[in-house]
């Protein structure tokens, strides 16, 4: 296992605006669909997972956990606790090892993807939810029915220039315009899930970006 300093992710996301009126048209018309039929959930093999890279303080104790600290874990490794929403966790039990999810840092002066990471192992006993001593112990979560699972991500690489989130969101109003991947980003249809999933033309066309000038 590694050190117990660990990623946390249990941090302020940002809140949708009116530029995000057209892509949350398309949630709800998606969610009309699925209602009408019966076709199973889509299953995705990409993502975007949050951590907060600046200090913040919960009970004493230093949430932080920017790119920087994965990469400095033994094996550059580590598991991704503390998730405690329930369809980021159903997120992350979907993942499967050898997928691939960006790092994004949340909750801080400059939003962004600032890496690239993978899944190394798959959903499992999330152990902070029974620990008393953790900023995310669970009460209400017992051994023999734990409600909350982590995985475990191993650093691959920085991106080759931060990717913001106002560039990202700059994209995302263009394609919501015009069509293109990001009109119906996660990122900003459920912004406020630490754990979401992508597409493959959203994963691509954000890993094309790097080889672009900033927007």
């Amino acid at each position: 296992m590694p050190p117990k300093k660990r990623t946390r992710v249990k941090g302020k996301t940002e809140k949708p605006g009116k530029d995000e009126e057209c892509a949350e048209e398309t949630v709800r018309a998606k969610k009309k669909v699925t209602k009408d039929s019966s076709k199973a959930s889509p299953e995705y093999s990409h993502w975007l997972m949050k951590s907060e890279p600046e200090s913040r303080f919960e009970n004493g104790i230093d949430v932080k956990f920017g790119i920087e600290d994965l990469k400095a874990l033994p094996d550059q490794t580590g598991c991704w606790d503390g998730v405690r929403n329930y369809q980021a966790r159903n997120f992350m039990r979907q993942m499967k090892a050898g997928q691939l999810s960006f790092f994004y840092h949340s909750n801080c002066k400059e939003p962004g993807i600032a890496g690239v990471m993978k899944i190394v192992k798959e959903a499992y006993v999330d152990h902070t939810q029974f620990d008393k001593k953790d900023v995310h112990y669970d009460a209400s979560s017992k051994p023999d029915n734990p409600k909350w699972s982590m995985v475990d991500v191993q650093y691959q690489r920085m991106m080759k220039r931060f990717i913001s989130l106002s560039e990202l969101k700059k994209y995302h109003q263009q394609h919501c315009a015009k069509g293109g991947p990001l009109k119906d980003m996660a990122l900003f249809t459920r912004a406020r899930l630490s754990v979401q999933p992508l597409t493959a033309e959203e994963f691509d066309f954000i890993l094309g970006l790097e080889d672009e000038e900033p927007l």
